[in-house]
């Protein structure tokens, strides 16, 4: 095994020396620090899977309606909803998964919109992207909460012994965005036909003058 440079070495300790010196008068000095600290470390972590929901709410809010309706902010409050009653009581955390599962599609939409904006809507970028919305929110928001649904329905003997809040959520949370990711999805697949149909017209309009 080789040895360790000295230079190396002595690196290490001055950081190490500099770490303790740090905690000692700084992080220790203050009796409340330590504590806060660990608080608000689980604080943080309760709180960073609701970040999203909160910050985009809040961003649609601001800018309301320019992105998006009130299907948005309905979308938002019931998912944070969900989410925040999953992570402090510890139920239906497995359905909270599979929606939360659907939010991959999230990029893609975002990037649709960057790409709007900079117009490059007939672009091969915005035809890839619109292609990869169509699979992923047939996968991800589509069949995934079918299949969440089923999964319901043959473990309902567990489900019915949840608290009535809980209860209500895993049936009413799940449809309401059922019905949002339906109604987006048929929009999805519009916008997508006429794209294609703009870029056939294109491709026969080059062919034409050549």
């Amino acid at each position: 095994m080789a040895a360790v440079p000295k230079q190396t070495t002595m690196a290490i300790k001055s950081y190490k020396n500099q770490a303790q010196m740090l905690v000692k008068n700084y992080l220790l000095a203050d009796p409340f620090a330590p504590y806060t600290s660990i608080l608000g470390g689980i604080l943080a972590c309760k709180v960073v899977s609701l970040g999203y929901f909160f910050s985009d709410l809040a961003m649609t809010l601001w800018q309301y309606p320019a992105l998006g309706g009130i299907e948005y902010v309905i979308h938002h409050l019931l998912s944070g909803t969900a989410v925040a009653y999953s992570m402090f009581t510890g139920e239906a955390q497995l359905y909270t998964y599979m929606v939360l599962i659907s939010e991959v599609t999230t990029p893609e939409i975002h990037l649709r919109w960057y790409l709007d904006t900079a117009g490059m809507k007939r672009s091969t970028a915005y035809l890839i992207n619109g292609v990869v919305i169509f699979i992923g929110w047939l996968i991800a928001r589509v069949l995934l909460f079918g299949y969440m649904f089923y999964h319901v329905y043959l473990h309902y003997d567990q489900v019915i012994k949840m608290h009535a809040f809980g209860f209500v959520l895993v049936f009413g949370v799940p449809s309401a965005l059922g019905i949002l990711n339906l109604m987006w999805f048929g929009k999805i697949i519009k916008g997508l036909a006429k794209t294609l149909a703009k870029r056939r017209s294109s491709t026969k309009e080059l062919d034409s003058e050549n």
